[in-house]
């Protein structure tokens, strides 16, 4: 009976963790991400069929083999890199809520990516793999910020060249999720969206873009609060995300620097003062979504330096 060597026992097995991203974060749009401390952990072991076990968040929809995107990920890389699909056994634990702005389609991406990666023996790297991932998402932010963790900066070029930044902001940042129940295809959130914008619209993003940078890595939530005004994406999604107007008001007021669209809605990420109680800004955002006739999971958050890059190390 031949021996199985430590590398082919090694190589049966893969394990990676994707942390949940919130993209455009006000009026970087389409331009920075940052990773947050909710995970999506993929479990992979060889195995005679394909299958997948599932727990925590939208396990029902993780569970669901049928049009999966971490299968057809890899899947597709596969056949396209013209290896063999190797069946596997999944187990995932997921905390991140899906079609809810929160990253989940890039997470799955880069799952997918990973795993044909491993099992098709492929040798990428990790700027091959962003790339990638990048190309089937066709905006780079999430992706990037989910990879590499902490605040990502990136654009796909004319040429289709992916260009990457990453920086980890100073600081302590407690966040706060509101999430509605119900979801928002991205696509839906886009189509929504001018063709053409003023001139002083575009320039007005662009300012609050650099500061609300400089904000975050200079750990100045003075400015974080001045910066998060946008001009590009809001002010049309916000008629398809019900939280996000009903939570502005709350903006620079007791404890809350900001507020703005996760992603492309339809939840909201909230920027709250460090010095404030998390406990008594989340009763003052559950009361004022009382009054608006407006439900919401909250969920507490932080920034994290650590990316899905990382876990593999």
């Amino acid at each position: 009976m031949p021996r199985t060597s430590k590398n082919s026992k090694l190589s049966a097995t893969f394990t990676i963790t994707l942390p949940a991203t919130s993209a455009n974060l006000g009026p970087a749009f389409d331009a920075a991400a940052l990773a947050l401390s909710m995970f999506l952990r993929v479990h992979a072991k060889s195995a005679d069929e394909m299958s997948i076990t599932a727990r925590g968040v939208d396990a029902d929809i993780c569970g669901d083999m049928r049009d999966h995107l971490i299968l057809n990920t890899y899947r597709q890389i596969l056949d396209r890199e013209c290896r063999r699909v190797a069946p596997l056994r999944l187990r995932l634990d997921n905390e991140i809520p899906i079609g809810k702005g929160c990253g989940s389609s890039a997470a799955a991406r880069l799952a997918g990516i990973a795993l044909a990666n491993h099992y098709g023996h492929l040798d990428w790297d990790g700027n091959r793999i962003v790339m990638e991932a990048a190309r089937c998402e066709g905006h780079v932010d999430n992706v990037a910020a989910c990879w590499l963790g902490g605040l990502a900066i990136g654009r796909i070029s004319d040429d289709g060249q992916v260009h990457v930044a990453r920086m980890l902001p100073k600081g302590k940042w407690p966040l706060l999720l509101a999430i509605p129940d119900q979801s928002l295809p991205t696509e839906e959130a886009r189509r929504i969206l001018p063709k053409f914008y003023e001139r002083n619209d575009a320039v007005t993003n662009i300012q609050n873009s650099m500061l609300l940078l400089a904000a975050l890595t200079e750990g100045n939530e003075p400015l974080l609060a001045a910066a998060l005004e946008d001009r590009i994406h809001q002010p049309y999604r916000a008629q398809l995300c019900p939280l996000l107007p009903a939570l502005q008001p709350l903006s620079k007021q007791r404890g809350i620097l900001g507020v703005a669209l996760s992603g492309a809605g339809p939840s909201v990420l909230i920027f709250l003062d460090a010095k404030a109680s998390p406990r008594k800004v989340s009763q003052r955002v559950r009361q004022q979504l009382t009054r608006q006739g407006l439900a919401a999971t909250l969920i507490g958050a932080r920034i994290t330096r650590r990316g899905a890059a990382q876990s593999l190390c």
